[in-house]
């Protein structure tokens, strides 16, 4: 079993920048690709950013590109989020995930949350106008 704990989020104001950090423990061996998931009032969960097994490959929603950025370093088995530019809508509870199958190459990722096993609690982030 893979543990997951977010951190890092809060309330800032548009054009600010916030970094999350998802903290592993337990069985992290197990971890593949990684990423990261919001999901705003009343809406569905949506994908925002993902990163493969050997960090090299990393892919984001349209709305983030340019603005977010995701990393991972396994050796403090963490995973990041660097956030720019903040916007309103933005605004949502931020999710870790983790994939627990590695056996699908170091470079695999995926944007769909049903590929990930392991999920955190969330952590908020609210943009003001």
């Amino acid at each position: 079993q893979v543990q997951l704990v977010e951190s890092g989020g809060g309330l800032v104001q548009a054009g600010d920048s916030l970094r999350l950090s998802c903290l592993a423990s337990g069985s992290t061996f197990y971890m593949g690709a990684m990423a990261w998931f919001r999901q705003a009032p009343e809406k569905e969960r949506e994908f925002v950013a993902a990163v493969s097994l050997n960090g090299r490959e990393t892919d984001y929603m349209e709305s983030v590109k340019g603005r977010f950025t995701i990393s991972r370093d396994d050796a403090r088995k963490s995973m990041y989020l660097q956030m720019t530019r903040l916007k309103p809508e933005d605004t949502a509870l931020y999710y870790c995930a983790a994939d627990r199958d590695r056996e699908l190459g170091p470079e695999f990722l995926s944007t769909s949350q049903y590929s990930y096993d392991y999920w955190g609690q969330g952590t908020q982030v609210t943009v003001s106008s």
